[in-house]
C-alpha cells in the first residue's frame, strides 16, 4: 500500500515559488505550491513505502537549493 505524505517546507528567502516549481518536476511528489504562514511550501508526496518516502524526503526533495527545513507528515487515514 502506497504511502503518502504532507511535506512542509521552509526555503531561503524568496525562494518558494521557484522552489515549488522545481518540486513540482520531482518523481512522486504530485503536487507543491507556495503558500502563507508559518511554512513557505506544501507539498504532497507518495511513495511505496516509509523507507522510500525517507529516501525521496532526504535525496530528492531537502537537496533542492534553496530549501532550508522541512516537516513530513505521513497521512495516517
Amino acid at each position: 500500500m502506497p504511502v503518502k505524505a504532507f511535506i512542509l517546507i521552509d526555503t531561503s528567502p524568496g525562494k518558494a515559488r521557484e522552489v515549488a516549481q522545481k518540486l513540482r518536476q520531482v518523481p512522486g511528489v504530485s503536487a507543491a505550491h507556495a503558500v502563507t504562514g508559518p511554512h513557505d511550501i506544501i507539498a504532497i508526496a507518495e511513495a511505496s513505502d516509509v523507507s522510500s518516502l525517507g529516501a525521496l524526503v532526504v535525496q530528492k526533495i531537502q537537496s533542492i537549493v534553496g530549501v532550508s527545513r522541512s516537516l513530513t507528515s505521513i497521512v495516517a487515514d
